[in-house]
């Protein structure tokens, strides 16, 4: 019988490269023990975001996590856009002599993917994007998931996004980011997520009768930049997530935060001192300016991304109202007069903390500044 040839599918071809020894050989994970102990081994790293703990509390919960060096991925890729996707991450391909756990992500098949998702229902479609659909599921051992499937582009470009998510991803392990669980290449780019039980932050602060309280939405500001800390640098390569917004923050049962949806974050280089990209991506209202007139991507792209966040929980109103008005175009002037009550949201009354409220806003006003050397 002739032998089918994959090599014209992209998906064939990823299956292929998925069941070769090479792979089984070299996929493995390192479980990364987030412990105080790996902070003096960071002191080489970035310092920006020590001064936010500092300003919100003054007990250090502060943690660094330090990686082994990570294999690169070196396939013959057909087009120019999927080399770029991926040729500056390292991927969740590694030499096993670098770790010391077998990776517990599981490759699923499309048919508990249907499974889980009722086939794919508009009932369990829980988001939708410009690159990805994302349903909510129910795996065979009763565990809730979120399965990201990735849908509108070109082959090629697909399975370099895909590559690029997974390989970020795969090395993403913090209580502030979501899980993966594992992967689906069959029928299809599928990326296995823990579900989130609470929802975004963006569905309860706008899209819920009941009132977040102060005490926690101080939570999810702490959460988030100890997240956000952790991927500029607590990753031995610098993640840049590029997506930060309230609907991508998920809070879990008890509203601790995880940052979510990898899809445009970049990788960069420890003597990078930032990308310039020229493909346009992001959401309107958490857009640093040096990336809407030069394409300029660095650590300050989130950091503006999250200042603008935390005018999110404190006022209660979007990055970009219905009438397309800029929140932090709105807030600035009443930060320069530090006019709290008309920036405090209506519906917290007088339950919040005057002080936690000052701190949030005087590290929002330093996250939006126009000049970007001049943020933290």
């Amino acid at each position: 019988m002739e032998k089918k040839d994959n090599s014209c599918s992209p998906t064939g071809f990823l299956e292929d490269f998925f069941k070769s020894e090479e792979f089984e050989r070299n996929h493995s994970c390192k479980e990364h023990n987030i412990d105080s102990t790996n902070e003096q081994n960071s002191k080489q790293g970035s310092r920006r975001w020590r001064g936010f703990g500092q300003l919100f509390t003054s007990k250090s919960k502060k943690s660094l996590v330090n990686f082994h060096s990570l294999g690169s991925l070196r396939l013959s890729l057909k087009s120019s856009s999927m080399r770029e996707n991926v040729a500056v991450a390292p991927v969740f391909l590694a030499d096993g002599n670098s770790f010391n756990r077998r990776c517990s992500r599981k490759v699923f098949a499309l048919s508990e993917l249907r499974i889980a998702t009722k086939n794919f229902s508009t009932e369990n479609l829980v988001g939708k994007g410009g690159y990805a659909e994302v349903y909510k599921g129910r795996l065979h051992n009763g565990q809730l998931v979120a399965i990201k499937r990735l849908t509108k582009a070109t082959p090629d470009e697909i399975i370099g996004d895909f590559l690029s998510e997974l390989g970020i991803m795969a090395h993403v392990n913090h209580p502030n980011a979501v899980k993966l669980i594992g992967y689906g290449i069959e029928g299809g780019m599928h990326l296995v997520l823990e579900l989130s039980p609470s929802g975004s932050l963006a569905s309860l602060l706008y899209g819920s009768k009941e009132v977040l309280t102060w005490g926690i939405r101080f939570k999810i500001a702490l959460g988030t930049a100890e997240g956000l800390r952790y991927l500029h640098e607590g990753c031995k390569r610098r993640i840049i997530h590029r997506d930060i917004k309230a609907a991508n923050i998920l809070l879990t049962k008890d509203f601790d935060p995880q940052i979510c949806d990898f899809g445009l974050a970049k990788w960069l280089p420890e003597q990078w001192t930032h990308h310039k990209v020229s493909k346009f991506e992001g959401t309107f209202g958490y857009l640093a300016p040096e990336y809407l007139m030069h394409g300029i991507v660095d650590e300050k792209t989130d950091v503006f991304a999250f200042g603008v966040l935390l005018l999110e929980l404190v006022t209660g109103r979007r990055a970009l109202d219905f009438s397309l008005q800029s929140l932090v175009l709105w807030a600035k002037p009443l930060l320069k007069k530090n006019d709290i009550r008309e920036l405090i949201d209506p519906a917290l009354g007088q339950d919040y903390s005057v002080r936690q409220v000052n701190l949030v806003l005087l590290v929002a006003s330093m996250c939006i500044h126009q000049t970007s050397i001049r943020r933290p």
